[in-house]
């Protein structure tokens, strides 16, 4: 008798584990949310000056962090002085050279107007050469903007656009006779001497960490001495120059 009751016991606790699992289950509903979705623009203050710094597929992640750094730093007494964001075709997350994911504060068709353009690199500058897309941006972009800034490789996508014809610009070590043959057009400087030129609103560099210079020296333009010396002093740049 002991038995059947136990028995009996086990049988209606399974049944009632079972139930539960049931309702359970039909009470949670997974909602995926495509990631486009969770992506929400970057604020704007609309009282400062936007530099806007291109990402796309396999960018060298040091030329977007060195002018994101070097202009996101606020003032002595801790005001900022622009809005520095991350522009992109699409919104999605990319994949740096180095495996860094990025998602972008905005996509091209869909950006406020903007002081400067930073235009970094990739390994494969093909890649943003042949995209009609992004060379039709950095086309619109040179109408509106006070400087436009290439690194590393970027000036091949510059050179694609057409806009820096007959001005000066330096591209990653090794890469100026490449940037020349492609692009006649451009005044290719000597990447084996020269790190940062400027000629007119076009400011350019050998890339990688020299785009720290480079974005210190349009820093300096858009600023002041005081102000660049400032911000070498809080990221420790200053001591890499030691």
């Amino acid at each position: 008798m002991k038995k059947t009751i136990t028995l009996l016991t086990l049988t209606l606790i399974l049944l009632s584990c079972s139930e539960r699992t049931k309702t359970n289950s039909e009470k949670t509903t997974i909602t995926k949310i495509p990631i486009q979705e969770k992506i929400t623009k970057k604020f704007i203050n609309q009282s400062l000056p936007t530099i806007g710094i291109l990402i796309f597929e396999g960018v060298i992640i040091n030329e977007v962090v060195a002018p994101l750094d070097v202009f996101s730093n606020p003032t002595i007494d801790n005001k900022n002085l622009f809005n520095v964001i991350t522009i992109a075709k699409e919104n999605k997350t990319y994949n740096s050279a180095h495996g860094l994911k990025i998602i972008p504060d905005f996509v091209i068709e869909d950006i406020p107007e903007l002081k400067v353009l930073v235009v970094p690199s990739s390994y494969n500058p093909t890649d943003q050469t042949s995209d009609e897309k992004l060379v039709n941006f950095v086309k619109e972009q040179n109408k509106s903007t006070d400087y436009i800034a290439s690194h590393c490789a970027g000036a091949f996508l510059i050179g694609a656009s057409g806009i820096a014809n007959n001005k000066k610009i330096v591209t990653y070590v090794t890469g100026g006779k490449s940037l020349k043959e492609n692009y006649p057009n451009l005044q290719v400087v000597d990447d084996n001497k020269i790190s940062v030129i400027q000629d007119g609103k076009f400011i350019s560099s050998n890339g990688s960490l020299v785009s720290y210079i480079a974005s210190f020296d349009l820093l300096e333009k858009l600023t002041s001495t005081e102000h660049r010396k400032f911000v070498e002093t809080s990221i420790l740049f200053d001591r890499i120059k030691k």
